[in-house]
């Protein structure tokens, strides 16, 4: 019998034959890798042949749940999308929150990992009656709301569906998987889907899962609600993540016009001011939504006028807005809907096109129109992306790493990536902590898996001064991302939690019925990071993919006070060597053979 929460069973599908089959997952191999990220780490070595190409018929496409996936716990009904990426190359990891969570759990796996490519565009259906494919007629150049809707009405009640926009099968290298609204949104998840001639993917409970102790995981449940309402979730519920944008401004750390700036003069238009947090110029909110499960209600939907709705969140606004030198807010929401629509992530999406925006001003790339601040140029060029139909399109669909590499020049200098991943809106030369997490994590540049930022805001470490206290804190919150991702939880409860690990233990044994301590999931975290590690050593990582690009290095930035703000490259290899160091690897980054053992790999 598997532990409380899980099936103890992936189920593998070979979308070329249609066939499926069951493989076992050992309490050994739960414990030390949980779910949701860790489990698709393991997953992927297990199943992706070394060296195989992100978008080849070999490549796993892993939908890896938890065992807390089902329980009353808050923000519980989570999921992984795991895979090689074919933006970076590497691993990457989505989560997303939905009820597609909940039933593809509810088929009775804790994974299910597709492998192959169907011999025309299908949807496959997961369910009580097995597996089984059929032909997406009518829902190819469909969104993914489209898609989600139609096959809902036509598969009746109780079916939960993923799917991709055009992007997804246009082959962007960015392209989402979207289902109930939400996204998997980084590393190209969507294209990946695509090149298995795929369209959607539906599910249907099928089964039961029981927890261990019932009793004392509705207590956790009612504890950790009410403890959900309170002031450490009121930022996320009342302004949404978009009070970042002002806060970022007013401390010289919010990116602009492709990292050219780290100050918007056009910040006050689109961000939500105290004394109004409801409004935005040109913009009405019209409703806040939560995800499954989920009680802290973080999503604020706006409308322009009586136009379509997006989700305002910082990062859409950041990417499509600061960083594009946009500051009209009518246009930066119709751009995030348009990525919405087509199934782009909008970090990769707003980078890219900021990225080809400075190309076309230096002369580089022959895009007259592609300006700064145009918000039409803009959404020309998500059209261009989303169905690579122009030449332009098609290069910069493949993101701005591969971009700067087919213009060459000196744009690969100020392409804003790292390992390939386009960066988040937070500026390297202002926050050094998050410097470091940005530079060495294994997804490339990203905010969720390293969420340094916090100790360099915390106002216990000088966050223009990055030293060893800050490598540090960045491998612990590196720790925690791995375990929250894992179990999985959604990041905004992190603040409730006075000693995480422990409290996560705690909400685990009473899941699985082992006697797991903080101090075993400790051990996981790191277990965690280091198997994404070395599945991208295999894969063809190198010492110096660890690394910020070269304008972050080389152009110093002058704050409001007259400090500057400069990440020096002497800087960054003392924190990179550091944080080596911490982790028990070489001075290339690699670990000991010894250490391997721990990783159940072979």
């Amino acid at each position: 019998m598997p532990a409380g929460g899980y099936f103890g069973r992936a189920l593998v599908v070979d979308v070329t034959s249609g066939t499926s089959q069951v493989l076992p997952l050992p309490d050994e191999i739960l414990r030390a890798y949980v779910g949701g990220a860790g489990l698709g780490a393991w997953l992927l070595h297990r199943l992706g042949p070394p060296g195989t190409d992100p978008l080849g018929p070999e490549a796993p496409l892993a939908f890896v749940f938890s065992p807390l996936v089902g329980t009353p716990l808050t923000t519980s009904a989570k999921f992984a999308v795991v895979a090689k990426s074919p933006l970076t190359g590497l691993l990457t990891d989505a989560l997303a929150s939905s009820q597609f969570a909940i039933a593809g759990k509810l088929t009775g796996n804790d994974a299910i990992v597709v492998r192959g490519r169907a011999q025309q565009p299908s949807v496959l259906l997961i369910d009580e009656d097995g597996t089984r494919l059929r032909p997406a007629a009518g829902l190819t150049g469909r969104t993914a709301e489209e898609t989600d809707k139609s096959l809902r009405h036509e598969l009746g009640r109780g079916w939960r569906v993923a799917a991709i926009g055009p992007a997804g099968e246009h082959g962007v290298r960015y392209a989402t998987i979207s289902h109930d609204g939400r996204h998997a949104g980084r590393g190209g998840l969507g294209a990946v889907m695509g090149a298995k001639n795929l369209k959607a993917i539906a599910v249907r409970a099928a089964a039961k899962v029981a927890a261990a102790h019932p009793d004392e995981v509705l207590a956790a449940a009612r504890d950790l609600r009410e403890r959900s309402f309170g002031p450490a979730t009121a930022k996320y519920r009342e302004l949404g993540t978009l009070a970042n944008l002002l806060a970022f401004n007013a401390i010289s750390t919010l990116p602009t016009r492709n990292f050219q700036a780290a100050t918007f003069e056009g910040a006050d238009r689109l961000g939500a001011a105290p004394a109004a947090p409801a409004d935005l110029e040109g913009m009405r909110r019209v409703a806040r939504s939560s995800c499954a499960s989920c009680t802290i209600g973080c999503e604020h939907i706006y409308r322009v006028g009586g136009g379509k709705k997006a989700r305002v969140e910082y990062e859409n606004v950041f990417a499509l807005g600061p960083m594009c030198g946009v500051s009209d807010p009518e246009a930066v929401l119709a751009a995030s809907a348009r990525c919405d629509e087509l199934g782009i992530d909008t970090i990769s999406a707003g980078g890219t096109i900021a990225w080809a925006m400075e190309c076309a001003q230096r002369g580089l790339i022959d895009a007259p129109w592609l300006r700064f601040g145009d918000a039409g140029a803009l959404l020309r060029a998500l059209d261009e992306i989303g169905g690579r139909r122009t030449p332009l399109g098609a290069l910069l669909a493949d993101g701005s790493r591969q971009a700067s590499r087919t213009v060459g020049g000196d744009s690969a200098a100020f392409a804003p990536h790292v390992k390939g991943l386009e960066m988040p809106g937070y500026e390297p030369r202002t926050l050094h902590s998050m410097a470091l997490g940005l530079a060495v994590n294994a997804r490339g540049a990203d905010h969720n898996r390293s969420g340094a930022y916090e100790a360099d805001l915390s106002g216990d470490l000088d966050r223009l001064d990055g030293g060893d206290a800050h490598v540090a804190a960045a491998i612990e919150t590196e720790d925690r991302a791995a375990v929250m991702d894992s179990l999985i939880l959604c990041k905004f409860l992190r603040g409730v939690f006075t000693s995480p690990f422990d409290e996560w233990a705690a909400l685990l044994a009473s899941v699985t019925g082992w006697d797991v301590t903080g101090s075993e999931l400790r051990a996981v975290a790191r277990r965690i990071v280091l198997a994404k590690r070395v599945y991208n050593i295999r894969e063809g990582w190198r010492t110096e993919d660890d690394w910020l690009p070269d304008r972050l290095l080389n152009e110093p930035l002058t704050l409001p006070s007259g400090r500057v703000a400069a990440l020096t490259a002497d800087r960054l290899r003392a924190m990179i060597d550091a944080y080596y160091t911490m982790r028990g690897l070489d001075p290339r980054g690699r670990p000991d053979p010894a250490a391997l053992a721990d990783l159940y790999l072979s």
